[in-house]
């Protein structure tokens, strides 16, 4: 009888004994023998089995371990490894069913860089759409960072405007699309890799533009925002198209320049009130816009507010050879003809800017109110000039009813 039988026996005889035989055992197991490793350890092993979808490995643990076919096939589909080869591995997992250990393909740096790249090209030619992050800038834009793979975005192609500034990109993880990629050649180890962000979002202007001018239509009101300043307007986009906000229609107060009232970025509520159609492929229409139109209109209650013969004070906005006007809140001027600024200087003048000046505040007279021509006559606060209450009774007799006394004939002529 060998030794080990001897054990078996004394263990059979003596239960109480085992323990201790088991741990001789365990102590007397090849030395290879170990505990199974952890997930995220690296191992390494021997392939013995290679089937079509799993590959198992003799990691030297109590049981084999698996790595699926997928990982080990190269570009055209082939197996790159055979039974007997060692292989370098991490391990993934844990198999529920058979408790067997997972394991995935240890990549060298170079391996990964080059199936980061091929993966980069995969979206380039399929015209999709990758992430990546801003790492940093140099002279022409912005370097940024795909999948491990270093790639460039001119400054150009980081938004559909001009941009000065590109640093507060950095750090950002933005969309773009491939521009160019050109595989390695000579020296350069890495591919050049070309991204756009602008393309990406001139196609959503695009598609928001389109979706926009389905809605559009003649009395809608839309909130847009002021894109651009000119001498004569502003530009506002309405939802991805542009319409024209002109300084006329900004507001009913009278404007220098339409900064005097708007900003660029500023958010505003319009009403379209023209839409033309145009040939010019980039721009398919014109669209006239109106911030007027959604104010109050002073006209619209000017008789109740500014009674005959009542007293206001004003500002001098504007003058002419024949009077100045009077401004009594924004978007309601007045006119003081000059004979009644001649009145109150004892002069006859040849202009208005011999008695006043642009910003003066002045009190004044309401002569009368005609809210079909939108014209206000005024007289001098102190009663001065020549109004019809002061007139020779034959040349009372001979002026028309609801004249404006020494207006009116200013205004039977339709001068402003």
């Amino acid at each position: 009888m060998d030794e080990q039988d001897e054990q078996a026996e004394q263990a059979h005889e003596d239960p109480q004994g085992f323990g201790e035989i088991l741990a001789q055992y365990e102590e007397s197991a090849p030395a290879e023998r170990k505990d199974d490793p952890q997930v995220g350890d690296k191992v390494s092993g021997t392939i013995v089995s290679v089937g079509e979808d799993t590959i198992l490995v003799d990691l030297g643990t109590k049981s084999e371990a698996a790595i699926p076919a997928a990982d080990l096939r190269d570009k055209e589909g082939n197996l790159t490894v055979a039974v007997g080869d060692r292989l370098d591995a991490t391990v993934a997992g844990r198999d529920a069913e058979s408790n067997s250990l997972i394991l995935k393909r240890k990549v060298s740096k170079g391996a990964q860089a080059a199936e980061a790249a091929a993966e980069i090209r995969r979206m380039f030619d399929a015209g999709l759409p990758v992430d990546g992050r801003v790492t940093g800038l140099n002279k022409g834009g912005l370097e940024v960072d795909v999948v491990g793979v270093r790639c460039f975005c001119p400054i150009s192609q980081i938004e559909n405007r001009f941009v000065e500034d590109a640093s507060p990109y950095v750090g950002q993880t933005l969309t773009f699309r491939v521009l160019r990629f050109e595989e390695p050649t000579g020296s350069n180890r890495r591919p050049n890799i070309v991204l756009s962000r602008r393309s990406l979002l001139q196609a959503e202007a695009e598609t928001r533009a389109a979706e926009a001018r389905s809605k559009l239509s003649v009395g809608s009101t839309m909130t847009g925002r002021v894109t651009s300043l000119t001498t004569y307007g502003a530009f506002i986009d309405i939802g991805g198209v542009e319409g024209l906000l002109h300084v006329s229609e900004i507001g009913h107060s009278r404007l220098a320049k339409p900064e005097d009232a708007l900003a660029v970025g500023q958010e505003v509520e319009v009403q379209i009130i023209r839409i033309e159609h145009g040939k010019d492929e980039k721009r398919t229409e014109r669209i006239s816009l109106s911030r007027k139109a959604l104010e109050r209109d002073p006209w619209r209650d000017a008789p109740g507010r500014y009674l005959e013969g009542s007293i206001v004070t004003g500002k001098v906005v504007r003058m002419e050879s024949f009077g100045a006007f009077v401004e009594l809140e924004p978007g309601l001027d007045g006119l003081v003809h000059i004979s009644e600024l001649g009145h109150a200087q004892g002069r006859r003048l040849q202009h208005s800017r011999e008695a006043v000046s642009v910003g003066d505040e002045i009190s004044v007279r309401v002569l009368g109110v005609d809210t079909a021509r939108r014209r206000i006559s005024l007289g001098l606060g102190d009663g001065g000039g020549h109004h019809e209450d002061d007139l020779p009774e034959p040349a009372r007799a001979a002026a028309p009813v609801g004249s404006f006394g020494s207006l009116g004939d200013f205004f039977s002529k339709g001068r402003r």
